[in-house]
């Protein structure tokens, strides 16, 4: 691992790895606070997923009066349009090609890994995906928002513009409003994305009926 690498919790299955998901968590969390979510997917003994919970760097978020904590980037306001800071989100989204990076060199095709996140790691993994220049096998983006607000991100390729992409969100959304993923999930329909868009009755957190439908979907992609 280079020194730029992420630290991480790495959860490998029983079996051969075959795919990959690197999920990302939200602001002030780290990769512990995810990874017990793997044995509630109730995936198949012999599945082959390597799942990949980085943690973000420590920095200061001007929101939380500069406290430094982990963050993908820094939020400056609660204005969607002024929210997210989009040199330390590029910043991150290098960070996050690594990781993809060094599971294709470990022989995972990019088309066998899955780029998801909830919250500010949400963010994340839909710009990272949308940009990526290799097709995923999908991207998830949970109770979240385009950093670029009203508009897709620049540079968007169109290596994945056929990915199957899964937006969820909180209709009870405290933190990140239900619109801001709304506007998301719409700019998305009308670029004529593959998107699939699922609410809950619930806040800034998860479900287990969402976490069912996780698992379903990524059964899907992954284990097929």
């Amino acid at each position: 691992m280079s020194d730029s690498a992420l630290e991480r919790i790495v959860v490998e299955p029983n079996a051969p790895v075959t795919a990959c998901v690197i999920w990302l968590h939200g602001l002030g969390d780290s990769g512990d606070g995810f990874a017990p979510i793997v044995p509630a997917f109730n995936l198949p003994a012999n599945h082959g997923i390597r799942f990949v919970f980085p943690h973000a760097p420590m920095q200061p978020v001007t929101i939380n009066q500069g406290f430094v904590m982990r963050s993908w980037y820094d939020i400056k306001s609660m204005d969607l349009h002024n929210r997210a800071d989009m040199d330390g989100v590029l910043k991150s989204e290098a960070l996050v090609k690594q990781l993809v990076q060094e599971q294709t060199d470990a022989g995972i095709p990019a088309n066998r890994i899955v780029l998801a996140g909830f919250s500010q790691g949400g963010v994340l993994s839909l710009f990272t995906g949308l940009r990526y220049p290799e097709k995923l096998a999908g991207i998830l983006a949970l109770s979240c928002y385009l950093p670029t607000s009203d508009s897709l991100p620049e540079q968007c390729h169109e290596a994945n513009k056929a990915t199957d992409i899964l937006q969820q969100h909180g209709e009870q959304d405290e933190v990140v409003p239900y619109s801001a993923g709304q506007i998301a999930h719409q700019l998305l329909v009308e670029a004529n994305y593959h998107t699939q868009w699922q609410s809950y009755q619930m806040g800034h957190n998860l479900v287990p009926q969402q976490i069912n439908d996780i698992a379903q979907w990524l059964t899907a992609r992954l284990l097929k």
